[in-house]
């Protein structure tokens, strides 16, 4: 039997975010979108009306014209509806605060997503959505939070050694900005989605760097790896071809030819 496609209802007053989610929906056949809204107000109506099957709430709207600038009010309205059936909620948030998570549990939140970790995307969202709906109602959230953060360090440690093994080292700035693109774009490959920032832009999102700084980090890493590594150890773990006239890969040469090696590892 076919699965039907999740139902979602975001509820988010920043256009770029809204943007991006529509646009990753829009790649995916395994999500519907059945309101998207600044409004609070609004969302219970959409709740009432469409019956999503999950929601996505960014717990602080303060460019909402119509609505709460707070949501967490809309929990406790979420509850008084007395649903015959329990949507699954994701918070995103900018907050970082163990005592606001705690009060966002116990009013019924499934998973808390913090807006400025590095691997935060409108896909990876998503994606938290389809695993709770496939995991059984034994496993805890808790348990499959683990899970993921599993595969993320199986991956992560996998850059890292490919990174070693040329000697790009921990010392050198440029090997975390190198590391981050590579496991991003992993991680968008592997949901099946495009997304509408290119790993750059989303470099300088997260370290607040200008493009410049980010490029020249990753590419002095490169630029280090080529001049102290033996040709033999390059040769043996750097098997792509490249430019003759400058004699090392640009960043995003060298990016997305171990996007392609680690994928082919995992």
């Amino acid at each position: 039997m076919d699965i039907k496609p999740m139902k979602i209802l975001i509820l988010e007053d920043d256009v770029t975010a809204c943007n991006d989610f529509i646009n990753c929906i829009n790649s995916r056949d395994d999500i519907n979108l059945v309101g998207i809204t600044d409004s609070d107000i609004d969302a219970l109506k959409y709740v009432k009306l469409r019956h999503p099957d999950g929601i996505v709430l960014d717990i602080e709207l303060n460019n909402s014209i119509s609505g709460n600038v707070d949501s967490l009010e809309f929990l406790d309205e979420l509850k008084n509806l007395n649903l015959n059936y329990s949507p699954i909620i994701i918070v995103t948030t900018h907050i970082n605060s163990s005592k606001t998570y705690d009060i966002l549990h116990k009013k019924g939140v499934d998973i808390i997503l913090y807006k400025n970790h590095p691997k935060y995307s409108s896909n990876h969202v998503l994606n938290q959505f389809i695993a709770l709906r496939n995991t059984p109602s034994i496993h805890s959230v808790a348990s499959l939070q683990e899970d993921i953060l599993e595969t993320e360090n199986k991956i992560s440690n996998l850059i890292y050694h490919e990174l070693d093994l040329i000697g790009i080292t921990s010392k050198l700035k440029g090997r975390k900005y190198a590391h981050d693109a590579i496991l991003y774009l992993i991680q968008n490959r592997r949901s099946n989605c495009e997304s509408n920032i290119n790993v750059i832009q989303y470099l300088t999102k997260v370290y607040k760097r200008s493009n410049n700084t980010i490029s020249t980090g990753i590419q002095n890493a490169i630029t280090h790896a080529w001049n102290v590594s033996s040709l033999e150890d390059l040769a043996t773990h750097y098997t792509a071809k490249i430019n003759y006239q400058t004699g090392i890969p640009s960043p995003m040469e060298f990016i997305y030819y171990y996007v392609e090696k680690i994928e082919k590892l995992i």
